[in-house]
């Protein structure tokens, strides 16, 4: 696209994306076969490794297979997880297995086994600053053969989020003992099996998947296990179809229209969203624990309405001291724990190598990235785009694996100018602001009623 642009000396991409997860690897396979398209994809770690802390083998993904990297912005992509099951060898298991829903790790393979035909996809590479002139910006990268630097006409920020840990665990964090973070679950599980009590604090699908397994393991390695979350109970992720359609374009139309401190109470009134457990593992959790129930009590403890005040450790007794706070009946009371999991989330961290061009970032009175409708945060339109930082902007759809493939049809449409893939506008039945739907006007339209969405040239 900027073959007639650039300079005879250097290469100037058309766009640079920072950060290799779902998202931006998603980007890469749509990108591909896109004639006349210069984009390069970069990545700090050795490989595509997604979650590898949390892939505990019956852990499934809590979307259809369809919300794969490609197959909602182009069925037809070689890219597709069903391609990948053909390729692999395993289609037919999985159609016998009449599951919609693929194993994690099964998707991890798949994302390595996409990311493995993606010439665009750079790994071991890290950009360590961005500087910008004349309207390129300048990358400065650290990649395996040493220094060098790339130049690109647009960014797309991919870097994704990281492990969050509360404010209230600085007292445990660094000061010896087991804490860790869920990302860090496998690689140190041998460990937890050793303590003689272990506690999980948070509400999420992490937290729940971590406790089954270590109550299965219960009565092997004769520990106790607590699970502490400050939810009023163990909720599950709303998962009914109507509303499956607030992941939808037309949502996001209505999200991002409202002001701004709206915005923000829906976000933190929406966590069962996208935040809430699977039903099918809430009830396998309660069948156990029954069934260990049968020969007497079970060593574990479930603590609702309990937020984590503050933490301590103490060497002489080799165990923690968590300060908890029963927040209906305003009352505080402790917890003695050998081993702490905080399956607390994750949260958004700025780049530090964003420091060098913070003027041509757009913020919003907070001081975050203000995301336009299109994903774009820069002052410019079309300049910088985000992937999973504007769920303030919105909405609970954008770490949502299914919502994806749409936000990367977006995005090149902006890059490339045209729409390289058709770009939904109305999918949903409901209404949800007083504006009628574009495309549904005067009530539900027949599909046969609705104008193809052609690619336009």
């Amino acid at each position: 696209m900027n073959a007639g642009n650039q300079s005879a000396s250097r290469r100037v991409h058309d766009f640079a994306a920072i950060g290799v997860g779902p998202f931006n690897l998603g980007l890469a396979a749509l990108s591909e076969p896109v004639d006349g398209l210069d984009g390069v994809f970069l990545e700090r770690r050795e490989s595509f490794d997604w979650h590898p802390g949390m892939m505990l083998e019956p852990a499934h993904l809590q979307v259809p297979f369809m919300a794969d990297l490609v197959t909602l912005a182009d069925p037809t992509s070689p890219y597709s997880f069903l391609n990948f099951l053909k390729q692999t060898g395993r289609l037919y298991r999985f159609y016998i297995r009449e599951n919609f829903y693929p194993l994690r790790a099964e998707y991890n393979q798949y994302c390595q086994w996409v990311a493995g035909q993606l010439d665009s996809v750079r790994f071991d590479t890290d950009v360590r600053e961005i500087g910008y002139d004349d309207g390129v910006y300048r990358l400065a990268l650290e990649g395996p053969d040493g220094p060098e630097v790339l130049h690109a006409r647009r960014l797309v920020l991919g870097t994704g989020t990281s492990p969050y840990v509360p404010a209230a665990c600085d007292g445990i964090v660094d000061a010896g003992g087991l804490v860790l973070h869920n990302a860090e679950y496998l690689p140190r599980k041998s460990e937890l099996l050793q303590q003689r009590s272990i506690t999980i604090v948070g509400s999420g699908q992490s937290a729940a998947e971590i406790y089954y397994e270590l109550l299965q393991e219960i009565d092997a390695h004769g520990y106790r296990l607590n699970w502490v979350t400050r939810s009023g109970r163990f909720f599950p992720l709303e998962y009914t179809k109507l509303t499956l359609e607030m992941t939808s374009p037309e949502y996001v139309d209505y999200f991002h229209a409202l002001p701004q401190e709206r915005r923000d109470g829906l976000v933190k009134s929406q966590k069962s969203l996208y935040k809430g457990i699977n039903s099918e593992l809430i009830d396998a959790i309660y069948d156990l624990l029954y069934a260990k129930s049968l020969p007497g009590i079970v060593e574990t403890r479930l603590l609702t309405h309990s937020a984590l005040t503050g933490a301590s450790w103490n060497p002489a007794t080799g165990s923690h001291t968590l300060q908890l706070r029963h927040e209906e009946q305003d009352t505080d009371y402790s917890l003695e724990t050998d081993a702490v999991v905080l399956a607390t989330g994750y949260g958004y961290r700025e780049p530090e190598f964003l420091a060098g061009v913070q003027d041509r970032i757009a913020r919003d009175s907070l001081g975050r990235f203000a995301v336009d409708r299109n994903y774009s945060t820069g002052v410019e339109p079309g300049e910088i785009f985000v992937q999973n930082a504007e769920l303030h902007t919105h909405g609970f759809v954008t770490p949502d694996l299914g919502m994806a493939a749409y936000r990367n049809s977006c995005i090149l449409r902006d890059i490339t100018g045209r729409e390289v893939y058709p770009v939904e506008q109305s999918i949903a039945f409901q209404q949800f602001g007083t504006r009628e739907p574009a495309g549904f006007p005067g009530g539900v339209r027949k599909a046969a009623d609705r104008e193809p969405a052609g690619v336009n040239a």
